[in-house]
C-alpha cells in the first residue's frame, strides 16, 4: 500500500492546465509529485496522520508559474540609486544627491532603471546632464531595459574613454556629431556589458556593480522573490560561464528553491571550442533544479534609443532603419549549425525587420537540416509585422514575450517606444492574441529586473493593456484572456524550455509545482488581480513560501 500524502490541498478552485481535466477541487502530492487530483472528499482516502492538509476556501491553486524569461542574476541592486518612476532629470539628480547625502564616502555613483522618457526633448542622455548632480565621482547608471550605460565626465575620465574611444568590451560610445567626443551614452550594454569579457573588463576597471559579491548578493534577492510571487521555474535567459558558479553556490547554500534554466550567452564570433564547452555544460547540468543548455543571441537591440532594427525608418527619420547584429546570410548560417548541432536558440528581437530575419533563419535551418523539435524562441517580439505572425506556428518558434512591456505607462502614447515607431506601427505592439489565434505558443514572462517580477502584474497586463493604475488600454484588440495567459505562464513556458512533459500543469504523475493564490482570480475583475497575492508556493511537494512569513529553508 502507497504511504499517505504529503500534501493536499482541497475546497478548492484548481485550474489544472490540463484539457484532460481542466478543472478540480482537491489535489494531493507524495514524494514531490502529484498523486492525485480530483473533486470532492476522495482525497480522505490518500491522507494520514503526517499529511499537511490545506483547507483552500475556495480559492485559487494554479500550476507554479514558470518565468521563461527572469534575469535573476542582474535583480535588482540595493547599492544602487533607484530611478524607477523618476519623471524627469530633475528628479534623476534629486535621488543622486539624496544618495550622495547618505552615503557621503561613496567612491562611485551606480544608478538602475532610468526611463530614456526621463531625458528632455526626446534625445538620449549625455555626460553633462549627471555632472551636476554627482559630486565630482564617477557615475554609472543602467537604464530600465539594461541596454544602455550613462556615464559622468568623471566616469568618462576614470574608464579611459575619449574621442579615440569607439567600442569597449562593455558597450558601444556613442560621440557627439559636431565634436567627436564622446556624449556619456553607452549602447549595447546588454550584448557586451553582460557579456564575460565585458563583466570581466567592468570588474577590472573597478566598477563595484561588477563585483562577484555584488552579483550574488543580487541573485540572492532575486531567488527569495520568485518563490514569495510563485514562480517555481526560473529560465534565467543570458548568462557567462562564469556566471555558473553564483547558481551552484547557491543551490550548496540552499538558496535555491526555484527550479533554474541557464541560458549561456553565444555573441557574435563565439568559437568551435566555446560551443563544445556549452556542449559538455549542457550534458553536466541536467538536474530537475538546475540545468543548462539554450543558448541566447541577440539579432537587434531596443527600440527606444532606435537600435532595433526595422523594416522601415524610425519616425521622423528619412532613412535610419537600426541594424542587425550580424548580415541576414551569416545569421542564418549561425542558425543552422547551431540547429544541426541540437542546440536550443533563444534569440532576442525587438524589431519587425529584426524578428523577420530570426524567423528566416529558422526557415533556412529547417531547410537544410530538416525539421526537428528544437522550440527555438524569439525573445521579446515587440514590433511584430502581420505578414511574419503566421511564420511563428509554421515553423515551430515560440514567442517568448512579456505581457508588462506592452502597458501604456511603458510604451504607449507619448512613451519613446510608440514614438520612434510612429503611430502608424501601433497596431504591430506586441501581438499576442493575434499570434495566439494563429497558433503560436506563447511563453509569458517577466524580463525582471526590466519590469515587475511577479506573475500577477503580468496576467493583468496581459488581459487589459492597461497601466497599473488604470486608464485607458493601448492596443486592446491584441489582450489576451485570462486562462490564455496563465496557460503561457504555466504551459507555454513549460513547453518552450522542454519541460512540459513534468510542468506547467497539474496531472498525476507530473512534479508538484503549485501555488495556491489569495482569492480567485477568475471570479475577479481585472483590475483585482493587482491586489492578490501568493499564499503558497511549492515546488516538487515541498513549500517554499508562506505568505507573511519569510521563504522555507
Amino acid at each position: 500500500m502507497n504511504r499517505p500524502a504529503d500534501l493536499v490541498l482541497h475546497n478548492a478552485h484548481i485550474h489544472t492546465v490540463d484539457d484532460a481535466r481542466p478543472r478540480a477541487e482537491a489535489i494531493a502530492v507524495r514524494d514531490g509529485r502529484i498523486a492525485w487530483v480530483g473533486d470532492g472528499d476522495g482525497w480522505r482516502e490518500l491522507a494520514g496522520p503526517g499529511t499537511e492538509v490545506v483547507d483552500a476556501r475556495g480559492r485559487l491553486v494554479l500550476p507554479g508559474f514558470v518565468d521563461s524569461h527572469n534575469h535573476v542574476r542582474l535583480g535588482s541592486d540595493a547599492d544602487c540609486v533607484q530611478l524607477a518612476g523618476a519623471a524627469s532629470l530633475a528628479e534623476i539628480g534629486a535621488r543622486i544627491a539624496e544618495r550622495l547625502r547618505s552615503h557621503p564616502d561613496a567612491e562611485w555613483i551606480e544608478g538602475e532603471a532610468f526611463d530614456y522618457s526621463a531625458i528632455p526633448g526626446g534625445r538620449m542622455p549625455t555626460a553633462a546632464d549627471l555632472d551636476p548632480y554627482t559630486g565630482g565621482r564617477p557615475a554609472f547608471v543602467l537604464s530600465y531595459d539594461v541596454h544602455t550605460a550613462w556615464l559622468n565626465s568623471a566616469a568618462l575620465r576614470r574608464l579611459g574613454i575619449t574621442r579615440d574611444t569607439t567600442e569597449l568590451p562593455y558597450g558601444t560610445v556613442r560621440k557627439d556629431p559636431a565634436t567627436g567626443e564622446p556624449t556619456g551614452f553607452l549602447t549595447d550594454f546588454a550584448v557586451k556589458g553582460l557579456s564575460r569579457a565585458g563583466h570581466r573588463a567592468l570588474r577590472a576597471a573597478g566598477v563595484p556593480w561588477a563585483a562577484p559579491d555584488r552579483q550574488y548578493g543580487r541573485l540572492l534577492s532575486s531567488l527569495d522573490m520568485a518563490a514569495r510571487y510563485g514562480i517555481t521555474t526560473v529560465v534565467e535567459p543570458q548568462n557567462s560561464l562564469d556566471d555558473l558558479a553564483l547558481f551552484e553556490r547557491a543551490a550548496a547554500e540552499g538558496r535555491l528553491r526555484s527550479r533554474l534554466v541557464a541560458a549561456l550567452f553565444h555573441p557574435r564570433g563565439t568559437t568551435a571550442a566555446e560551443l563544445a564547452e556549452f556542449a559538455e555544460l549542457s550534458r553536466r547540468y541536467t538536474s530537475d533544479r538546475l540545468r543548462v543548455g539554450p543558448l541566447k543571441l541577440y539579432i537587434d537591440d531596443v527600440v527606444e534609443p532606435h537600435t532595433a532594427a526595422l523594416l522601415e525608418p524610425y519616425a521622423g527619420h528619412h532613412s535610419h532603419r537600426g541594424e542587425t547584429f550580424y548580415p541576414p546570410e551569416e545569421f542564418a548560417e549561425v542558425l543552422a549549425g547551431l540547429d544541426a548541432a541540437g542546440f536550443q536558440a533563444f534569440v532576442h528581437a525587438t524589431g519587425d525587420r529584426g524578428i523577420r530575419t530570426v524567423l528566416d533563419a529558422v526557415e533556412h535551418a529547417r531547410r537544410v537540416n530538416g525539421p526537428r523539435d528544437a522550440r527555438h524562441q524569439v525573445v521579446h517580439v515587440e514590433c511584430l509585422d502581420p505578414a511574419d505572425v503566421p511564420r511563428f506556428a509554421e515553423l515551430g518558434v515560440v514567442a517568448c514575450m512579456q505581457p508588462r512591456h506592452c502597458s501604456p505607462d511603458i510604451a504607449g502614447p507619448g512613451r519613446d517606444w510608440a514614438r520612434a515607431v510612429g503611430e502608424q506601427r501601433w497596431t504591430k505592439a506586441w501581438p499576442m492574441r493575434s499570434l495566439q489565434r494563429a497558433g503560436a505558443v506563447l511563453a509569458l514572462s517577466s524580463d525582471w529586473n526590466v519590469a515587475e517580477m511577479d506573475p500577477l502584474v503580468g496576467l493583468y497586463t496581459a488581459v487589459t493593456r492597461r497601466g497599473l493604475a488604470g486608464g485607458d488600454a493601448w492596443m486592446p484588440q491584441e489582450t489576451l484572456d485570462l486562462a490564455t495567459a496563465v496557460r503561457g505562464y504555466t504551459l507555454g513556458s513549460a513547453y518552450a524550455n522542454f519541460l512540459d512533459d513534468e510542468l506547467g500543469s497539474l496531472a498525476p504523475g507530473k512534479l508538484a509545482d503549485l501555488v495556491l493564490l489569495s482569492d480567485d482570480l477568475f471570479a475577479l475583475d481585472p483590475k483585482a488581480i493587482l491586489d492578490a497575492r501568493v499564499e503558497l508556493s511549492v515546488v516538487g511537494g515541498e513549500v517554499v513560501h508562506r505568505a507573511d512569513r519569510s521563504p522555507a529553508g
